[in-house]
């Protein structure tokens, strides 16, 4: 699962995190990746205020994935200019990734959603 979009689109932003709770659910391996604008859905005040619509919240699915220990990689260059560090990854099943991570999540994978 690849997000591009954050708070600025709470729709999407909520559902690159209920699509792969949902595949979870359903047997698949699941892996987030979050570049550009989608880096700030790491942070704690975003995860708390992000609302989609007709989609929940983004609280409820994030605590899912974590509990499932479903792999957040975030982008290190999108996170360099938006002031995520690493204490916004902690206890998150959370990692910073380059480009290369994407290249090689995406030649492993059967399918790659993007929202």
């Amino acid at each position: 699962m690849q997000a591009t979009h954050g708070p600025e689109d709470p729709t999407k932003a909520t559902l690159a995190f209920l699509i792969a709770r949902t595949a979870k659910e359903a047997g698949h391996d699941v892996t987030i990746l979050l570049v550009g604008d989608a880096a700030y859905l790491i942070k704690d005040e975003v995860i708390s205020s992000v609302v989609g619509v007709g989609v929940g919240a983004l609280r409820e699915h994030f605590d899912v994935v974590r509990r499932a220990k479903i792999p957040i990689f975030v982008s290190r260059m999108s996170s360099n200019g938006r002031g995520i560090t690493e204490a916004d990854l902690r206890g998150k099943n959370a990692e910073f990734a380059f480009p290369t991570k994407l290249v090689e999540l995406a030649t492993q994978s059967d399918t790659v959603l993007t929202y």
